[in-house]
């Protein structure tokens, strides 16, 4: 294909000494100022690498030592920071090509990561470096080229209106690659128009898919780092490698990774079919799941359920997704969930009529702007999810504004002279895609909609179009962030998965509904705590290393059921210690494992403390999330709410007004909510206003001074 694309000038140019990998890592870092145009190698601190491993790791440790308590995220000081981990890239194992993305985020102000496959992180290993540091504003379009086959980085003037990431990872993929056999060599960065408009910007990470021959995309999501992306003036990030080969990361013990990679993808083919179907629908699977236990979130998160949930499951997407055909977005990942929608003939929009390449939807996608929002139309999520994706734009944050907003329409916050004509209810996709467009055009109440929920309920106050105790309750964010697709009101432990976590509301940390709701297996505020506290330090150990979660736990070997420990899935935590043990040599075992993360999230904590955030106050939910707002919500629900208020609360609600009973159930849950806060902190070592105590950060080895600096100010 004849590339679309013009990169007129070179900016400025470096060639520089490559590092080849040993054992996962290179010990260096990469550092651009897009600004003054400075490039240069910087070598990785030991103690650095000790304490943070790499990944999230190495992000929250470059950006504190970059920036400023007061430093604003559209300052060119504000930098964006790409690493894998010393795991990340190896080929024997499903889900190494993880990579984080950390950066100030212009939604909650504080520190923002975000995972992402894709080809990127990986290569960027391979050319050299643990990480690559963004920083300054450029005063031109750019794209940086990591050129890891003759250890050059280029910056090129980028002249074109090429402005979405479906056809920037297109175009720049055929620039770069002199032939068809190139195109699989290269990984491209960029985000979309809509990016630009709003602070809700995602980044789009590419890969080269050799079955379809076409280039694909996955997405470092939450937090606005997409925006920063464009705020930089940066279209795209280039980098391409020699190839692939069987132990590019130089490990101490390959045997024992093919090892285990081998039982592993036997478990694959033997039982996937029979427990998530990843390899036929992806995390879809889970649509028909939440619904039938009452998780699936519609309407902005009133409800658990809906009759119309079949239009949208696993079983329609099934239908639309090719079969068959490998789909990771890493090579040598066999789960294969990285579904798509091939030849989509766009129906609105900009794209109208062209067929695209649609890389999902992902449950998130399919619960969040389906069901959450009321529209049970398959094609409107394909729809939304392609022009989301190439917009840049976090699909999360989308459907739960979106969601928000159409609450806001029916309660008459909004209304069509608001909206500019748009009729925002609930179920209309027509106007949902129009503020879609709107928004990536940067006019009408797209732009409102681009500032997320925080800042809408801000707005809206202001304006006096509303009670503002009433969009605090219905507005699901925490920390400026809004919630991803579950539905937590009957789960205390999933409440706390959300509200409590560093970033915001985000799975990633705890996914708690089905061992606290369904299995009941963590019933005491004790259990509660425990896993609050294991399960997001063992996640945040992928995050550190370059991993995806999803081989964890969706597919299991057939005796997990009769472990100790299922929920933790024994087995496959024991194929990552011998995994991380055989690529760095390291002395290893499960606890090193939550302690070596302990230490990164410690310092995440004492981060948000240093902005300004990171206390009690800041862990607060809306109530949404843990208990039925308005009337009809308790209705709905009448009977397992009474029968509650009669058991767990010694209240009888017979004779009782809804507004009554309600009133009773939300003091109880906000109740329960407080002393779950103070259980979990209590167990992660931190003192009743969630600040990490002096003596737990020497414990953990996080007791570096400026860091102890910071909590002593909050003591």
């Amino acid at each position: 294909m004849e590339s679309k694309i013009s990169l007129k000038s070179t900016v400025t140019s470096r060639d520089y000494n490559w590092t080849p990998l040993d054992k996962g890592y290179t010990d260096k870092i990469l550092y651009i100022n897009v600004g003054s145009n400075e490039i240069r190698q910087k070598d990785v601190p030991p103690v650095m690498k000790e304490k943070f491993i790499g990944g999230k790791g190495y992000g929250l440790r470059l950006l504190w030592d970059a920036t400023k308590p007061d430093t604003k995220w559209d300052e060119p000081e504000n930098e964006i920071i790409i690493s894998s981990g010393p795991v990340g890239g190896i080929t024997q194992y499903s889900g190494t090509g993880k990579s984080l993305v950390v950066t100030i985020s212009p939604q909650t102000d504080s520190v923002m990561d975000s995972n992402v496959g894709g080809y990127f992180g990986p290569f960027l290993k391979f050319s050299g470096f643990d990480a690559l540091e963004i920083q300054g504003k450029s005063a031109k379009d750019i794209v940086v080229f990591i050129d890891g086959i003759n250890h050059r980085v280029e910056i090129f003037e980028f002249e074109s209106d090429i402005a979405d990431s479906h056809l920037l990872a297109e175009s720049l993929t055929d620039f770069f690659a002199a032939d068809e056999s190139e195109k699989k060599l290269i990984g491209v960065v960029s985000s979309g128009s809509a990016a630009e408009h709003s602070l809700i910007g995602m980044l789009n990470f590419s890969f080269y898919d050799p079955k379809r021959k076409k280039v694909r995309l996955k997405q470092a999501g939450r937090g606005g780092i997409g925006t920063v992306f464009r705020n930089k003036k940066i279209r795209a990030l280039v980098c391409k490698i020699p190839g692939v080969k069987g132990n590019l990361n130089n490990v101490v013990d390959l045997d024992a990774i093919m090892e285990r990679g081998r039982r592993y993808n036997r478990e694959i083919r033997e039982l996937d079919d029979k427990q998530c179907q990843m390899r036929q629908v992806g995390t879809a699977h889970l649509m028909e799941v939440m619904n039938d236990h009452d998780l699936l979130p519609v309407m902005n998160y009133k409800y658990g359920s809906h009759k119309d949930a079949f239009r949208i499951d696993s079983g329609v997407w099934k239908s639309h997704f090719t079969q068959n055909i490998p789909d990771g977005c890493w090579i040598g990942c066999n789960m294969s969930c990285s579904k798509g929608v091939d030849d989509w003939e766009v129906r609105t929009g900009p794209y109208k009529g062209t067929k695209v390449l649609v890389d999902g939807p992902e449950y998130e996608n399919a619960a969040g702007l389906g069901a959450n929002c009321a529209i049970f139309d398959p094609g409107y999520v394909i729809e939304t999810n392609f022009y989301c994706d190439t917009y840049g734009i976090c699909t999360i944050t989308w459907s739960t504004l979106t969601a928000f907003i159409m609450e806001c329409y029916e309660n008459g916050i909004l209304n069509k002279e608001r909206t500019g004509g748009l009729e925002l209810s609930f179920g209309n996709a027509e106007a949902a895609l129009e503020m879609l467009h709107q928004l990536a055009r940067g006019e009408g109440f797209g732009l409102i909609a681009g500032k997320g929920v925080r800042k809408m309920k801000e707005l809206f106050v202001r304006n006096g179009w509303g009670d503002e105790a009433f969009m605090n309750d219905i507005g699901m964010e925490n920390k400026g962030l809004e919630y991803s697709q579950y539905m937590s009101k009957e789960s205390l432990a999933q409440q706390g998965g959300f509200a409590m976590t560093n970033k915001g509301p985000q799975h990633d940390e705890a996914w708690l509904i089905f061992m606290d709701m369904v299995n009941n297996q963590i019933p005491t505020f004790e259990n509660k705590a425990e896993a609050l506290h294991y399960f997001p330090m063992f996640r945040t150990w992928f995050g550190l290393v370059g991993l995806c979660k999803l081989p964890w736990n969706d597919v299991e070997p057939e005796n997990n059921a009769e472990t100790d420990e299922p929920a933790k899935v024994p087995e496959h935590v024991d194929n990552y210690v011998t995994i991380y043990k055989a690529v760095t040599g390291r002395q290893f075992d499960k606890f090193r494992l939550v302690e070596d993360s302990e230490r990164v999230y410690n310092f995440q904590r004492v981060f948000n403390l240093r902005r300004g955030y990171g206390t009690r106050r800041y862990d607060k939910q809306p109530y949404r999330a843990a208990g039925p707002v308005t009337r009809e919500e308790y209705e709905s629900r009448a009977e397992r709410y009474d029968k509650q208020l009669k058991e767990k609360v010694g209240f009888n609600p017979e004779g009782k007004s809804t507004e009554e009973k309600m009133k009773a159930l939300r003091e109880f849950r906000e109740k329960q909510y407080e002393s779950l806060l103070d259980a979990v902190y209590k167990r992660r070592g931190w003192n009743s206003n969630g600040v990490p105590t002096i003596d737990f950060l020497k414990k953990i080895g996080m007791d570096f001074p400026e860091v102890i600096e910071v909590v002593r100010a909050h003591q």
